[in-house]
């Protein structure tokens, strides 16, 4: 009987169809319980910056987006699709995103409600506060998401009237594009001080930024500024390898060390740039440069060091030129090491300092270039990206230090006339003659048997 099912072709042909069955409904089945996705297009292109994804998973409750759309936009078409299948790579790393529409051609008041001007205009909630978005792409939307995600309204000042290079200025020595926009795009508000005029630093400031004065500070400024870290305020020092004009106090204060010299490194020479550059690559263990693995320049840097203090922890955050050195005289076209005044590397330039005080903890990095910021420089490597890390940490925001962006690659392939050409003779007259011949020969093949 068994041997006569397995010889009968009907039968046969039923338990292939009965098991080809089972199988696909298994498949079904375990499609709807569990979900697995893998995207393999080229650098990833349909899933989200690994930045992107850190800053979902920094956001712990629902993130709801009210979309006031029509069902069809005279430019763009069905705009609602478009949206939900952009969202849709948020949703994966984010299920609890909830995704409205709103057709504001039949809801007119709910629109005028949410004061929405725009067809396509996105409202972004969380944790009671909300966004506008005109534009929809990954980095608006996640810039967004992260100006939300802040716990607090952040303010963030420097100091202003000496010549200091502005954090909203626009000319070269300056750090306002992309500095400043980018923590003002990140949640932070941005404001100036001149303490000539304040009676103090304003005790709602959550970060003061000082950069490199260029005439002395008044004593009764200093006072202020001395006032404002026995308070524990948090405080961001690029200095440069300057006189520090008046500002020799503060160092006192923090029992820092800032030898004169410039840090010369040979490094910077054998990638086309200035041997007064600093080259940052390899960075010691701090919650600032957590992930980070981006190459950061320092024009003109200066070396920092410290007397050591119970009260003060410190960190090294950058050290550089380790085969290069500290020069005591204005570095020429060609710098060289001088045995009797230079000192060999590698050099301290960027630190981080951190106490308890009025039970809270006090935070206070220190760099020693004052232009790796600047919006002539800022541009070089993650220059940007770790001066954003140091302020989110001051901040007391280090859970917004994000991954770096991964590189974007070229996908575009470009033919010259002569790869076209064969590409379109290829196909238009060597594929078909190619299967023609096949044909002809399996034909061949069977008439011969």
């Amino acid at each position: 009987m068994l041997r006569k099912f397995f010889t009968s072709p009907l039968l046969r042909n039923l338990l292939f169809v009965l098991l080809l069955l089972g199988i696909a409904s298994g498949l079904g089945y375990l499609a709807t319980r569990y979900s697995v996705q893998r995207d393999i297009t080229h650098n990833a292109s349909n899933s989200l910056e690994p930045a992107s994804v850190e800053v979902l998973r920094q956001l712990s409750g629902p993130v709801n987006i009210t979309v006031y759309a029509t069902e069809q936009d005279a430019r763009l078409g069905d705009i609602r699709k478009i949206i939900r299948n952009f969202m849709s790579l948020y949703q994966r790393y984010k299920p609890d995103i909830q995704l409205a529409f709103i057709d504001p051609e039949k809801e007119p008041e709910k629109a005028r409600a949410a004061r929405v001007q725009l067809n396509g205009e996105m409202v972004v909630e969380y944790a009671g506060r909300s966004e506008h978005l005109t534009q929809l792409n990954e980095p608006i939307l996640t810039s967004a998401l992260l100006r939300l995600a802040h716990s607090r309204d952040q303010t963030v000042m420097y100091l202003d009237g000496h010549g200091e290079r502005k954090l909203d200025g626009i000319a070269n020595h300056d750090l306002g594009e992309p500095f400043g926009a980018k923590l003002k795009q990140n949640g932070f508000r941005i404001g100036s001080l001149n303490l000539a005029l304040a009676q103090e630093v304003p005790s709602n400031v959550g970060v003061l930024v000082i950069t490199q004065p260029q005439v002395d500070l008044m004593p009764g400024e200093v006072d202020k500024l001395l006032r404002y870290v026995e308070r524990g305020g948090n405080l961001l020092w690029r200095v440069d390898a300057e006189p520090l004009h008046g500002l020799e106090r503060l160092a006192e204060k923090l029992d820092l060390l800032l030898p004169p010299g410039t840090v010369i490194d040979p490094a910077a020479s054998g990638m086309n740039a200035p041997a007064t550059w600093a080259l940052g690559a390899v960075y010691p263990p701090h919650a600032i440069t957590r992930n980070f693995n981006l190459i950061t320049a320092f024009p003109s840097a200066r070396p920092l060091s410290w007397n050591e203090n119970p009260d003060w922890q410190h960190s090294v955050l950058v050290e550089v030129a380790a085969r290069g050195w500290v020069s005591r005289n204005a570095p020429g076209a060609m710098p060289r090491f001088d045995k009797q005044h230079d000192t060999p590397g590698p050099a301290i330039i960027a630190a981080a300092l951190q106490r308890n005080i009025n039970d809270r903890e006090q935070r206070i990095v220190v760099v020693g270039s004052g232009a790796f910021l600047a919006n002539s420089f800022a541009g070089n490597g993650g220059n940007v990206d770790l001066g954003v890390n140091m302020v989110n940490w001051l901040a007391g925001e280090e859970h917004l230090i994000t991954l770096q962006p991964r590189a974007a690659k070229d996908s575009n392939l470009t033919l010259g006339k002569t790869q076209l050409t064969a590409i379109g003779i290829g196909f238009l007259f060597g594929l078909p003659l190619l299967l023609a011949g096949g044909g002809i020969y399996i034909w061949w093949k069977r008439r011969r048997a």
